[in-house]
């Protein structure tokens, strides 16, 4: 994707003011090797969500552990692309000098991606992907396809190989939606017919919503399924909160993140499971990646634009250890990712 010629308009700083902010690249071969010290990495979603809620402390993990010289998450007040597009502005003019974006807009988060890779800034796309081309060097976050058609799958299996299912999931604008959608249609016609989806409830990642529409789904249509699977953090807590409030165990539930509501009601036997994402490993491995870019390497010539940040099933097998799986796909990705998919010369 070609890069805008005109200066980014920052805070009244011209492009020549901003490359004297951006880091000289030295050559280097090894990421033990390089000094830090003098990048500043901001990680920027769209708007607020508890999803995010760990990506702070990945952050201040990964400048401890990497020798960054400052970190920041920000998100602004409400999921807008110009609140965001400005805050992102304002940080630059500020001093940050990398990037870590999830996108309001997949298609139109490229134009600030662009002006701010212009400038010198490098840029990812962090747990959600912005289009192609991009000038996003990667976009480093959960395959949600996968982890949909997997829960789906778990799902499935727990109710037996048959009966009908209500989809719960987030917000249409989030460019992640609609392949979750496309992820439990595909495991459901997996079954020839032996499963069924009865709704798709989206736009309902937010506590009145998801509330509303979910318990007045229940009420009206709870005995035409045998199951539920949610693909969004607030569904999954307001669906797990209403099936222990029935209280008779007949529908069955897998669903996504680890909010205590969602694990409480694994550890109680209200629901089966939960797809574990890992935000915190997203921030921590991708402030490193977002440092080596800054200092002069580049995305390998044979390296995907996505690299999945890693995904498992919580159940009750392992609803009390998952967090050291968690950790132990953390520290393996944060090894491989620079390993086989940056090159620095």
């Amino acid at each position: 994707m070609a890069t805008r010629s005109r200066a980014i308009r920052l805070g009244g700083l011209g492009l020549s003011a901003l490359m004297a902010m951006a880091i000289a690249a030295p050559a280097v071969a090894q990421a033990e090797e390089m000094d830090f010290s003098d990048v500043r990495v901001a990680i920027v979603p769209g708007g607020p969500h508890p999803y995010f809620l760990p990506m702070e402390p990945g952050l201040a993990d990964s400048v401890a552990e990497n020798g960054l010289g400052e970190s920041a998450f920000r998100a602004p007040p409400e999921w807008n692309l110009e609140d965001q597009n400005q805050l992102l502005n304002s940080m630059a003019a500020q001093g940050f000098n990398a990037f870590g974006i999830f996108p309001g807009d997949a298609n139109a988060t490229n134009a600030i991606m662009s002006e701010l890779s212009a400038a010198g800034f490098p840029v990812m796309a962090i747990a959600g992907c912005v289009t192609e081309p991009t000038d996003a060097a990667f976009c480093f976050g959960t395959d949600v396809a996968n982890s949909a058609y997997l829960g789906t799958k778990a799902l499935i299996e727990a109710m037996g190989g048959e009966g009908a299912i209500m989809h719960g999931t987030g917000f249409l604008v989030d460019p992640n939606t609609q392949l979750r959608i496309e992820a439990v249609e595909q495991a459901v016609a997996e079954t020839d017919g032996a499963v069924t989806i009865v709704e798709h409830i989206a736009d309902i990642d937010d506590q009145e919503s998801a509330d509303e529409k979910i318990n007045s789904f229940l009420a009206a249509r709870g005995d035409e399924i045998d199951g539920i699977v949610t693909t969004a953090y607030v569904p999954s807590t307001v669906s797990a909160t209403a099936l222990r409030n029935l209280g008779d165990g007949r529908i069955r539930m897998v669903g996504i993140d680890d909010d205590p509501i969602v694990l409480n009601a694994i550890r109680d036997g209200v629901i089966d499971g939960t797809m574990a994402q890992n935000p915190y490993g997203q921030a921590f491995v991708g402030a490193k990646i977002l440092a080596m870019l800054a200092h002069g390497c580049t995305a390998a010539e044979d390296a995907p634009y996505f690299v999945d940040s890693g995904t498992l099933l919580i159940h009750s097998d392992n609803v009390e250890s998952y967090g050291e799986e968690l950790k132990e796909v953390t520290a393996g990705i944060a090894e491989s990712f620079p390993a086989d998919y940056v090159t620095c010369s």
